[in-house]
């Protein structure tokens, strides 16, 4: 008899401790669930893990103000700092379904299959998503973290144990213990090799990047010429190394495109003859080498997001030329190029400023190797003389010709103006702002940009004192960058250093500060620093 009161008696009402403990399985049921969906995600597309999925979804619908902030603040970490803000949430509320499923265990596992479900149509609803697959690692994930929810929280409270003497409760926990300590490893485990395997797409960029033989330009680089780098001590590198070139962008895993698979579209509104290129067609026509200063339409006055490389690649202007695109000058028919990426991302680019004779490529070398995969692999737009976001297409994969008024391109419809030109910008890169100097002769240097129309002047003033002209580097080509140096005789005290530059058409850059928001920001750099006696 006591044994068949004992099979129906009701679970025990959980204590503070089993809340606790509840709370940590409903973490690890979570855990469990992205680390078997990150293991299938990296079998099938990094693109379809359910936080990178989800991430990119936030991303898109993030207002424009938001992403600037976020840009601001945490550079180029911002995509690292959204994913361990999804894991944050996604961690707190897999603790809350823990801690329901003390009372309500199917319910509570139900919601970790509903964020599975939300997963997997973040994932699929991806402009670069063409398989129903991608739904699979978040659905599996979750059926994962639920089941495991469900047995860990039936090991926590035993049918009957409220009875039994609290040493029978305490092997209740340590069972639940075990399980959860086991299931843990496993799905670290699981999750390390699985990233330690790497996936089989990715194995094959690397090798296609591997593999791929860059063709000698008909048209190569000059050699920078003497006097461009000047020596001064804390002024950037002339040439941005690749590794320390700027990155903004909103692809939160880097598309994987092997050159091997990679073929461009050109089509649309006057284009005579479609054309789709594979990477060697393309490389197969004349090439050309150029130094072109790259600057992000987010860059702030003052900031780093600008850099200067050589680029590798074929004129865009050629080959649209040889589909038959007539700029609207000539009276083509399309105003706008819409670029394409892997990713889904769209770039509109006025026709007419891709075919007026400057150096637009498309770049499949930077800095003598092919493309970094994060800066575009296998093939890039470069633009000089626009910002990047309506120029600077990576993992481009199509190119469509139409008008401004048919077609809005990604970051138009969030507050950005649909045409570009990059504003004449200066920058104080040494003496650095709040630096505290010695008394005497002090170098202050840094870089000037106008892409497309250059650098003719750079002045310097030092608290309300005259404006004094600097000295300039030599100038490499007017889509390049200018370093500039100023000697100043250092005075004991607080003082406020400013710079502004004029470039190649008489324009002096405005003293108003302005916002990046919608065009660039505009007005002159300054530092202020504080000098010692002698």
């Amino acid at each position: 008899m006591l044994g068949t009161m004992n099979a129906t008696r009701s679970p025990r009402p959980p204590t503070r401790t089993d809340r606790l403990l509840a709370a940590l399985g409903g973490v690890l049921s979570g855990y469990v669930a992205l680390a078997v969906a990150d293991l299938l995600a990296g079998r099938i597309r990094r693109e379809a893990g359910p936080v990178t999925a989800v991430g990119d979804v936030l991303v898109d619908r993030t207002p424009s103000a938001v992403e600037q902030w976020a840009i601001r603040t945490f550079g180029e970490s911002d995509k690292a700092v959204l994913m361990l803000g999804i894991l944050l949430v996604l961690g707190l509320i897999a603790a809350a379904l823990g801690v329901l499923a003390l009372r309500h265990r199917a319910a509570a596992a139900a919601g970790i299959l509903g964020f599975g479900v939300i997963g997997a149509l973040a994932a699929v609803s991806r402009p670069d998503s063409d398989s129903a697959l991608d739904a699979v690692p978040s659905l599996v994930g979750a059926v994962a973290g639920a089941v495991l929810l469900y047995v860990l929280i039936g090991r926590l409270l035993a049918p009957g144990a409220g009875e039994l003497p609290e040493a029978a409760a305490r092997g209740d926990r340590r069972s639940f213990l075990v399980v959860a300590a086991a299931t843990g490893l496993a799905a670290t485990a699981a999750a390390a090799l699985g990233r330690a395997a790497g996936t089989p797409a990715g194995e094959g960029v690397t090798a296609s990047r591997r593999a791929l033989r860059l063709p000698r330009p008909v048209s190569p680089a000059p050699a920078v010429p003497p006097g461009a780098q000047l020596d001064v001590p804390g002024i950037g590198p002339f040439i941005t190394p690749n590794k320390d070139f700027y990155r903004v962008d909103t692809a939160l895993v880097v598309p994987g495109v092997d050159a091997d698979d990679w073929r461009l579209r050109v089509h649309g509104e006057g284009v005579r003859r479609e054309l789709s290129l594979t990477l060697p067609e393309l490389m197969s026509r004349p090439v050309v080498e150029r130094d072109i200063t790259l600057a992000c339409v987010s860059n702030e006055v003052g900031g780093d997001l600008v850099g200067n490389a050589r680029w590798l690649g074929v004129r865009l202007a050629d080959l649209l030329r040889e589909a038959g695109v007539r700029p609207p000058s000539e009276g083509g028919p399309a105003d706008q190029l819409v670029a394409r990426s892997v990713d889904g991302m769209t770039i509109g680019t006025p026709v007419e400023d891709v075919m007026d004779g400057r150096d637009s490529l498309l770049a499949f070398g930077m800095n003598g190797e092919p493309l970094p995969l994060d800066h575009g692999f296998p093939v890039r737009m470069i633009v000089p003389g626009l910002y990047g976001y309506v120029s600077a297409c990576k993992w481009i994969e199509s190119i469509e010709l139409t008008t401004f008024d048919a077609y809005d391109a990604y970051w138009v419809p969030r507050g950005w103006a649909a045409r570009a030109p990059v504003k004449t910008q200066s920058r104080i890169d040494t003496p650095r702002a709040l630096a505290r100097l010695d008394a005497g002769t002090v170098m202050i240097a840094g870089v000037a940009w106008a892409q497309h129309r250059g650098i003719a002047r750079v002045e310097v003033r030092v608290d309300d004192g005259p404006w004094r002209q600097a000295r300039l580097g030599t100038e490499d080509s007017r889509d390049t960058w200018r370093q500039w140096v100023h000697p100043w005789q250092a005075g004991p005290g607080r003082h406020t250093l400013t710079v502004r530059a004029t470039d190649g058409a008489g324009v002096t850059q405005p003293e108003r500060r302005t916002d990046t928001m919608p065009d660039g920001a505009a007005g002159w750099h300054s530092v202020v620093v504080t000098v010692g006696g002698s």
